[in-house]
């Protein structure tokens, strides 16, 4: 049997959870695989960020700790947003859509978790996988805003590919989000 911190670096991760754990090393018996964690986190092979979450060095990428927080879960909202050049305002807070609602600091990072509900979430359309977490593409952030928030400023449309935002929002099953969108489209063509 390879050695488990070999298997760990090979997962090229910066984050685990205690499932992932569990699936690197095979372990199914839970007690064990705490104690394990805690063992290689004594030696200082695993960095305790929460109860069961840890870094496999300081380096590691906040984003994939957001994504690790609650799953299924990716990075949207105001962080797609400002990315995509649609709203100037910098926050220091990664913006990540979820299961539930939650505004937490993890080491020094700070997360806001915004509840959509399943058939939204569940769905991959309009997101990537990278870097081991999960992003809206920025047509998908826009319309994960509009959907909680009707009437959000955005400081510049013209990154917008309507069509793309046509294609998407049959996901989110919600009439009056085409509305929204609609006039969010007049009002950029103005």
């Amino acid at each position: 049997m390879r050695n488990p911190v070999v298997r760990l670096y090979q997962t090229k991760k910066t984050v685990v959870t205690l499932k992932d754990l569990a699936l690197i090393w095979q372990e199914t018996n839970y007690d064990h695989l705490k104690a394990k964690a805690a063992y290689y986190a004594k030696r200082g092979i695993l960095i305790r960020l929460s109860r069961s979450i840890f870094a496999l060095g300081k380096d590691y990428n906040p984003r994939e700790l957001a994504t690790s927080i609650y799953a299924p879960s990716y990075i949207s909202f105001e962080t797609v947003l400002r990315e995509a050049g649609m709203i100037f305002q910098h926050y220091e807070t990664i913006f990540v859509a979820a299961k539930r609602s939650a505004a937490l600091q993890v080491d020094g990072h700070k997360f806001t978790f915004r509840k959509l509900k399943d058939v939204v979430l569940f769905n991959p359309a309009g997101t990537l996988f990278k870097e081991n977490y999960s992003i809206a593409e920025p047509e998908r952030a826009f319309l994960d805003m509009i959907y909680l928030f009707p009437t959000y400023y955005f400081d510049n449309l013209s990154p917008v590919d309507w069509t793309k935002c046509k294609q998407l929002i049959s996901i989110y099953k919600n009439k009056q989000l085409l509305k929204r969108l609609i006039g969010y489209q007049k009002e950029y063509a103005e």
